[in-house]
């Protein structure tokens, strides 16, 4: 409904109870209304959903229009990136959040740091979904406060063209709420287990869940060694886990995006159930290293695989583990996409060891070969060194073409030698495109980076601890925090108002008219920082 709409239906309610609710203000409800638009997480997660529906039918149609998202590990730094986004583009549009485990785990566990092995409690991961929409919610609050307060001052000052304007703005407000793309890890226990934090992250907001083909209690992060994966159907009992949570929920445009690490996996526990050849099971095992046996080389406690007629007996490591036979990864990650997306998957991750768009489109072509619309979700992760895999790929470009590069030591080329030469700039024009070229290319439909906002927290709070503790003391935060707030119009300088100080005084207006004692009166010290932020 529109501010106007909301007006009259909540008048007609106040007029409808006579005397006992005259105190209240239609409008004043109105106003609250629209501030708190999603009364719950399903509310939220429906309408990111679509969102998200629409924005990939846009992508399969154009795919310059693939979407992004950071990954935020508080519900402040969720707020910040959004009220940044809406402040220098002018929209949300196709910028979505990204929840990262491992972040949670870093982050936000009661033990304490722990390393991305599904060790920390897995209700910090709603909780942390439920934190991050409270935060844009709140956003949403303090900015249509603001259009409040304007349009007051306009009635104040008999300017009916600008009222009128303000009006049309709070009408056509562009929500600070969006997608989230949310990792489950490995589903955290069996399919039940999937299935109850499915639930819970989705009734927190989540729309898009992420689950990766590892083993729940040897689960590692994507970008370390010893990963182990599962068979396939397996992993899909807890695909269709996912699925049923969403489903049970209402949330029918659910989002799930499964993730292989097969590329990087070297190793499985089990042997897939087989029933007959070809069938996904012995597809499974065809991949394991194995070793052709007769019947008197049999020995105690060995795992034999019937194949073909043959006795095969698959290597088993002192860890109880099997492995892979080397050089099987993208078969391995061809097969798992496409199963996959056959057994109710919406989008593909893929986890790679390095950002390189033609080994990533190698392996989508296969894919798409299979199913045509097949789309990525692809990590920007901040465990690559980018800087030296662009500029190792420039250098093998340049060599295969025969051009010169004797000036170049491809070992040490993320020295600061070369960032004045022509390699260094042609390997960050590599960089600065490569989103546009991988959604062009190679099917990314949604590009994110895990960990960026936890490198950038670390990264200016060691700037600010340097300047600050050592010669430069209050000039160090000064200079280059408060002084760089004010100029470039952060909103977090007037650090009252943003943590909903101005919210509260509207709200005491409203419950006790002019005898609220409200907080940004004249003696507030944020006055000091004016219009400029």
């Amino acid at each position: 409904m529109s501010y106007s709409d909301h007006i009259r239906q909540v008048g007609a309610l106040i007029e409808a109870k006579a005397g006992p609710w005259s105190g209240i203000s239609a409008e004043a409800v109105a106003r609250m209304r629209l501030q708190n638009r999603f009364q719950t997480g399903l509310d939220i997660a429906r309408y990111t959903a679509a969102i998200m529906r629409t924005d990939m039918a846009a992508y399969d149609a154009d795919p310059s229009k693939y979407t992004q998202s950071l990954g935020c590990w508080h519900g402040f730094i969720g707020q910040q990136k959004m009220i940044s986004i809406k402040k220098h583009f002018g929209t949300t549009d196709r910028r979505y959040l990204y929840l990262s485990g491992w972040m949670i785990a870093a982050l936000r566990s009661d033990f304490g740091p722990l390393p991305d092995q599904s060790m920390h409690e897995k209700t910090s991961v709603p909780a942390l979904i439920e934190e991050l929409y409270t935060f844009l919610r709140q956003a949403d609050a303090r900015e249509l406060g603001g259009l409040y307060r304007d349009i007051d001052a306009a009635r104040e000052a008999g300017d009916t063209v600008k009222e009128q304007k303000l009006l049309n703005q709070v009408d056509n407000y562009q929500t600070h709420v969006v997608p989230i793309i949310a990792d489950i890890d490995a589903g955290f226990g069996n399919a039940e287990a999937t299935y109850l934090l499915a639930k819970k992250m989705i009734e927190a907001g989540a729309c898009a869940l992420q689950i990766e083909n590892q083993v729940s209690d040897e689960k590692q992060c994507g970008h370390q060694d010893g990963k182990v994966t599962v068979p396939h159907e397996d992993f899909l009992a807890k695909v269709r886990a996912c699925r049923y949570a969403f489903l049970e929920l209402g949330v029918e445009d659910g989002i799930i995006v499964t993730r292989t690490d097969s590329l990087g996996a070297g190793l499985t526990k089990q042997i897939a159930v087989s029933n007959e050849p070809g069938d996904l099971g012995d597809q499974y095992n065809r991949f394991v290293d194995c070793e052709e046996i007769s019947a008197d080389q049999l020995s105690n406690g060995d795992v034999i695989i019937n194949r073909d007629g043959k006795l095969l007996r698959p290597k088993r490591l002192p860890s109880n583990l099997f492995q892979f036979r080397a050089g099987t990864g993208e078969d391995r990650c061809v097969l798992d996409s496409i199963t996959s997306l056959q057994n109710g998957a919406d989008l593909l991750w893929i986890e790679t060891e390095k950002p390189h768009v033609e080994q990533i489109a190698g392996m989508m072509d296969r894919i798409r070969a299979v199913i045509p619309n097949a789309k990525l979700v692809y990590n920007n992760s901040p465990s690559f060194n980018w800087t030296l895999n662009f500029r190792q790929q420039v250098f093998d470009t340049w060599a295969a073409e025969g051009k010169d590069v004797s000036a170049y030591d491809r070992a040490k080329l993320m020295s600061v030698d070369y960032d004045g030469t022509e390699l260094g700039a042609e390997a960050d024009e590599r960089i600065r495109t490569f989103q546009a070229d991988g959604a062009k290319r190679a099917g990314i439909f949604h590009h994110l980076i895990t960990l960026p906002t936890y490198h950038t927290a670390a990264l200016s709070t060691d700037n600010l601890a340097r300047e600050y503790f050592g010669t430069q003391g209050m000039l160090g935060y000064v200079k280059n925090v408060q002084r760089e707030e004010i100029r470039q119009g952060i909103a977090c300088v007037k650090h009252q108002n943003m943590s909903g100080s101005d919210i509260g005084d509207d709200h005491k207006e409203y419950f006790a008219g002019e005898a609220a004692l409200k907080a940004g009166g004249a003696h507030n010290t944020m006055n000091q920082f004016g219009e400029a932020a």
